[in-house]
């Protein structure tokens, strides 16, 4: 793809949904006001990969970028750029402080009443995830993690009131953030409350899974009945993966991760387990425990429309797998496979990148053919309307003279958009693409700012240092301009 041919193809669809991705812990900050006490990733002062600790001297999430009280200035931002849609997260431990209460925390309520009603009244849609990376601690501590049968019950209850409250606001709700990274060390932390140091680490992933699917399922049931006309979906992340060679075993390496990539969506589109997972639990050594009801939740509640992440594809090769099955330690297998799933550079396929394909300074591919192959595989194999609600290209941005002139991110993502544009003109349904994310916020990964994302600068350093000011970069008028033209001007 070169820039080119940018705008050589058909338009999106009338309605297409442009926007931008969010989640609560990563910006919204006041982690301790109006009544909410800390989640599971306001004890992670590095991110996800420096783990949960409870003396450090600074936690990112705490301040985030103050969202909470900037949300209006921001909002006229994103509209200024055109949003038709803006995806956030309701914070469970703003609602539900330790998710056991009777009642719901009220100012918290009312806090999301008036950020959506500014979306509202800028013509933004409200995409909410109801379950972002954001567990209430306190339940985490006295319960574990998702593995527990009891969150099922105080995440339906979170549900109850959010639904019911937001009613005819919210049309489109996402029941879990990349449920699928239940499988990947060590995220296990977040998506799932589940520690990563415990004992049987993969059994207790597969049941907390479980117990996601059943939840999602109820979610679903529930809604249909609350709020008609609201749509319900999931969201996976997705990294098209690619054999190493052409030997028949890199492709039944391949074969083997992309089916256990696609358990989640299959379960939650289609409504049950593939067949081929209750070999692969034997194998492992597996025993899912279930209620007999709970296929038939699945099997009648399934999902409007499924939503994926995408920022960058993978290779494997046989040759990393058999290292890994020559090693009998059970710990170290276990840690080694999980990090198999994470696509990460230095451990996939001996150290090697895909040589045909760019990489970004931190080691990222990028591939937005692997975007476009991921939007026929994922359409061929559910015929359900797909959404995109992450893509996105990380960099350390210069603010020069209260702007960043960020050409890189302009190219990477108009070669992303033009992938979309050429699977929807294949007939792929693709009803949005919310970039992650319009505006500076914290890395999940890692708890730092300075990997940068947004079309918005925020004036805030890894160690809580910054103005907070806001400072519109050179994508900023670019995806304007893209939005205004529904996807058509993307020079």
């Amino acid at each position: 793809m070169n820039n080119k041919n940018y705008n050589k193809t058909k338009t999106f669809p009338k309605g297409f949904l442009w926007g931008g991705a969010v989640a609560a812990n990563q910006l919204e900050g006041a982690y301790m006001e109006d009544g909410k006490k800390p989640s599971v990733a306001d004890v992670m002062p590095n991110g996800v990969f420096g783990g949960p600790q409870y003396d450090a001297e600074y936690y990112p999430t705490h301040d985030g970028i103050d969202f909470y009280h900037r949300y209006k200035g921001d909002i006229q931002l994103f509209a200024e750029m055109g949003f038709k849609v803006f995806r956030t997260s309701i914070a469970w431990s703003r609602v539900f402080p330790t998710g056991e209460e009777d009642q719901p925390n009220e100012k918290a309520l009312k806090y999301y009443d008036d950020m959506f009603r500014e979306l509202r009244k800028a013509n933004i849609e409200v995409m909410i995830t109801i379950s972002h990376y954001e567990m209430p601690l306190a339940g985490v501590e006295k319960y574990g993690g998702w593995d527990n049968r009891k969150w099922i019950e105080l995440y339906l209850k979170f549900c109850e009131v959010i639904f019911k409250r937001y009613k005819g606001i919210v049309k489109y709700w996402l029941t879990f953030n990349e449920i699928g990274n239940n499988l990947n060390k060590p995220m296990q932390w977040v998506t799932a409350g589940i520690r990563t140091d415990l004992d049987h680490l993969e059994q207790r992933c597969f049941q907390g899974s479980h117990h996601q699917f059943v939840a999602s399922a109820l979610a679903t049931k529930m809604l249909k009945e609350i709020d008609p006309d609201a749509k319900i979906g999931s969201v996976i992340e997705y990294k098209t993966i690619y054999p190493i060679t052409c030997d028949p075993q890199d492709s039944l390496v391949v074969q083997r991760l992309k089916q256990l990539s696609f358990l989640f969506p299959d379960v939650q589109v289609r409504g049950e387990y593939p067949r081929f997972i209750w070999e692969y639990f034997a194998e492992k050594g597996i025993t899912l425990e279930y209620e007999e009801e709970d296929f038939d939740i699945l099997r009648k509640n399934t999902v409007d429309f499924l939503s994926f992440t995408y920022y960058r594809s993978r290779i494997a090769s046989k040759d990393y797998i058999e290292s890994v099955q020559k090693d009998t330690k059970g710990t170290d297998v276990e840690r080694k496979d999980n990090k198999l799933f994470r696509g990460d550079k230095k451990i996939l396929d001996l150290g090697k990148t895909n040589p045909y394909l760019e990489v970004t300074p931190s080691g990222w591919s990028i591939d937005p053919d692997g975007l476009y192959l991921a939007l026929e595989d994922l359409y061929q194999r559910y015929n359900k309307p797909l959404f995109i609600v992450e893509n996105g290209l990380g960099m350390v941005d210069q603010l020069v003279d209260g702007t960043v002139q960020d050409d890189y991110r302009i190219d990477y993502l108009a070669k992303h958009i033009l992938a979309m544009k050429k699977a929807v003109c294949n007939g792929v349904e693709l009803l949005g693409y919310t970039t992650w994310a319009p505006i500076d916020l914290i890395s999940e990964g890692t708890g730092q700012v300075s990997k940068r994302y947004g079309f918005i600068y925020v004036d805030r350093n890894d160690i809580g240092e910054g103005t907070l000011e806001r400072y519109k970069k050179k994508s900023f008028y670019w995806y304007k301009k893209v939005i205004a033209s529904n996807g058509e001007d993307l020079a």
